[in-house]
């Protein structure tokens, strides 16, 4: 079967210490199922915009091998993250089995929107996988993103039976999903579907409000707040009253 070896991606990040243990590189795969209105990272939900390049396999290996000296003095490594990287399975399995086959430490961030037998094969491979919960009211979650939450609650508590380590993300936006009510359903679901379970808590931010002007699009509205840190706190009670642990990456 014929696959593709070139794909769209942003500008890769060498030197994070936010997705992942140690220090990383991050993989930005262009092309996202989801429209959440306060996405941070607009230029991911299309690959035809100037913030997008095309970039084939071996060029991003390339990319990756100048680097993997920090990776071994670290206990760093590659984290896939978009956009959806499970958008473009092809490049993903190929990065996947060739840095897996070199013994790199391999992270997810996704969505959770995918076809979970389509790629399973891949999340098997991952150190640790970053799975998004936007909101755990349908409604509001389709009012928001543009899809259900069903296909992501499911693949959820299908990865915890890959006995690879998950954390919980949670985008905490006042006006959309920093309600008591929510932050306790969510930690109540995850602790009922994974062993060990994590969550992390992500403040919105208008860090991506710039992008919006390059691309000449509509900003998120103002109506999306960051909680104070009085709040966050009160929230991160919340979870652990659940008996879910609340990490941080950031």
């Amino acid at each position: 079967m014929k696959t593709c070896n070139t794909g769209f991606f942003m500008s890769p990040q060498n030197f994070s210490v936010n997705d992942g243990d140690g220090i990383r590189t991050i993989i930005f795969f262009a092309g996202c199922p989801l429209k959440c209105k306060w996405c941070s990272n607009p230029e991911s939900q299309s690959c035809n915009n100037c913030l997008v390049k095309e970039y084939s396999v071996e060029q991003l290996l390339k990319i990756i091998e100048r680097q993997e000296i920090f990776y071994r003095n670290s206990g760093g490594g590659v984290t896939f993250s978009g956009g959806e990287a499970t958008l473009n399975q092809d490049i993903l399995r190929k990065l996947t089995n060739t840095l897996y086959d070199r013994a790199i430490n391999l992270a997810i961030e996704t969505s959770g929107y995918f076809n979970f037998e389509e790629i399973k094969d891949i999340l098997e491979k991952m150190d640790l996988i970053f799975v998004d919960i936007k909101h755990m009211d349908e409604s509001k979650h389709i009012i928001f993103t543009g899809k259900s939450n069903k296909i992501i609650l499911n693949n959820i508590n299908k990865m915890n039976d890959l006995n690879v380590p998950i954390v919980v993300r949670i985008p905490v936006i006042e006006g959309v999903n920093a309600d008591d009510f929510n932050i306790s359903e969510t930690a109540e679901f995850v602790k009922e579907n994974i062993d060990n379970p994590k969550i992390e808590l992500l403040p919105y931010h208008s860090f991506g409000d710039e992008k919006y002007e390059a691309l000449g699009i509509e900003k998120p509205s103002r109506a999306f707040k960051t909680p104070p840190v009085d709040r966050l706190k009160k929230l991160r009670k919340l979870i652990e009253e659940q008996g879910v642990k609340v990490v941080s990456y950031s």
